[in-house]
């Protein structure tokens, strides 16, 4: 008796082999149907022991655009190695600086360099002076690897290899699962001998079915509803943003007023009205980032004089400055900003919306940048929670009663606190908050009144109490989360951002 099926089932059984499985997009290529339809199709027969339906994953592997870069310039530590054996390390030890200038390597990548070199055996370095070894940089299998996966040759590449690139960041690993479709026997008895054909169906419920009387007459399409269907993913805020918004809404609803401003801008207002002197290591490149710009020239000359005066001489009679260099030249140059506290500056100023009266509350939450080592608490860019009051006769513990507030509309009550150092506030503490999964206490922010030498040049004649806090580190309280990166940056978690619910 011949059997009819649907349309999509009846051209996977009719497409199928009992000898060599074959997979849903080759026979999505081979039927013509979308990929998800021939699943649906597939799992149909499954259930009625005509095909059977085989999962296995397939790993593919693409290039980063630094491993693209790598494909087209070589390796780093390829370079340094080839610049090493022209200088004459192969016989003589030589001066790493002079080995690293002549391979044309700078920034990052000689970072990159050196941590390769040793570890492939292509060098050693001992107290400056570098070694070459004798090693054939044109057999380097991790290149030679780049550039098989640049060539979508990828088969013959070694596993361990692959793994190494990979934790270099210089590839990225796809998992996939592959459906592969067989024929059993009771379908290949149904194919050859009992005869299978299209039934005409209907796949759905029509007004003009209803209206004509004709659906009383069709055969309807079953439906297998635990076939895989497409997934589709809807737009979604960053857990972030939402937190950002959150904090935004309850600084709003303590009073407070919300700044803004740029995010590179004139050391002068990001350090120098912070009385942080001009020789302080936290203004070196190794914690910064200057930007190669012109220098910014729109500085308010009165506000320079005063804050250039506070440096040299101090605030006061009883006032002593820094006694080290202090030149408008460095004042003008142009930094992404390390924190957000050069919003304060301007905004204390009265440079960006004009003279403030007391009493005053402002808050940000913004991006900064430092150059910090990353970790599980440290990217180089995050948010910064800025606030600060301006008022009469303002103390410690209006600043503690401010955060003790602020953290209880997170659930967050057991806030601890200990006194530090800032160039720029007097008396000065930072906050700390215990991790609920791991009770390991985290930094959180950093406070204090700010000092007259902040203050006065500014013109600000009443007490200013101000915070800088992170927001990653009240996101890790709220929820757990013990590695920043899964929620923030390239290596972000996105299912982790996908799942995760929301809580205020």
């Amino acid at each position: 008796m011949t059997r009819t099926l649907p349309e999509a089932q009846h051209a996977v059984l009719t497409t199928a082999s009992a000898d060599d499985a074959q997979t849903i997009d080759e026979l999505a290529r081979e039927t013509g149907l979308k990929p998800e339809t021939v699943t649906g199709a597939a799992f149909e027969l499954e259930d009625d022991g005509l095909v059977t339906v085989d999962e296995s994953v397939a790993v593919d592997y693409t290039l980063t655009d630094e491993g693209e870069r790598y494909v087209d310039e070589g390796l780093p530590e390829v370079s340094l190695y080839r610049a090493a054996v022209d200088a004459g390390a192969r016989d003589d030890a030589v001066s790493m600086g002079q080995v690293i200038g002549a391979s044309g390597l700078d920034g990052g990548a000689v970072d990159v360099a050196l941590a390769n070199l040793a570890r492939k055996g292509y060098g050693r370095i001992d107290s400056g002076q570098l070694s070459a070894s004798d090693a054939d940089p044109d057999a380097d299998p991790e290149a030679a690897a780049l550039a098989a996966l640049a060539d979508g040759d990828a088969e013959d590449v070694d596993a361990t290899v692959l793994d190494q690139l990979e934790s270099r960041n210089l590839v990225e690993r796809h998992e996939r699962t592959v459906r592969s479709v067989t024929l059993t026997d009771d379908g290949v008895d149904v194919v050859m001998l009992e005869g299978v054909e299209v039934a005409e169906t209907v796949d759905r419920l029509t007004p003009e079915l209803l209206t004509s009387g004709e659906w009383r007459d069709v055969e309807f399409t079953a439906y297998n509803v635990e076939a895989d269907a497409p997934q589709v993913r809807g737009g979604k805020t960053h857990i972030l943003r939402q937190t950002a918004e959150r904090v935004k809404d309850v600084l709003v609803g303590m009073g407070f007023e919300e700044m803004d401003g740029p995010h590179a801008d004139a050391e002068f207002w990001i350090n120098d009205c912070l009385f942080m002197p001009q020789d302080h290591p936290a203004r070196t490149h190794w914690d910064q980032f200057a930007l190669d710009v012109p220098p910014m020239s729109d500085l308010p000359a009165d506000l320079v004089e005063r804050v250039e005066s506070a440096h040299r001489d101090g605030i006061g009679e009883d006032g002593d400055g820094y006694h080290s260099p202090w030149t408008e030249e460095v004042a003008r140059e142009v930094d992404l900003r390390g924190h957000t506290t050069s919003l304060s500056m301007r905004y204390l100023s009265g440079h960006e919306v004009g003279e403030l009266e007391p009493p005053q509350r402002y808050f940000s939450v913004e991006k900064v940048y430092r150059n910090d080592t990353l970790d599980p608490t440290h990217l180089l860019e995050f948010f910064q929670i800025e606030g600060w009051v301006m008022a009469e006769d303002l103390s410690v513990r209006d600043l503690m009663g401010t955060f003790t507030e602020f953290y209880s509309q997170f659930g967050i009550t057991d806030i601890q606190f200990k006194p530090h150092y800032n160039p720029y506030t007097e008396p000065s503490f930072e906050l700390f908050g215990k991790h609920p999964e791991t009770g390991e206490l985290i930094e959180i922010g950093n406070s204090g009144m700010f000092r007259d030498e902040v203050l006065r040049p500014l013109g600000v004649e009443c007490d200013v109490m101000a915070w800088g806090l992170a927001l990653e580190r009240l996101l890790m309280l709220i929820y757990g989360f013990d590695d920043i990166r899964d929620v923030h940056g390239t290596l972000c978690d996105l299912d982790l951002l996908r799942e995760t619910e929301v809580l205020y």
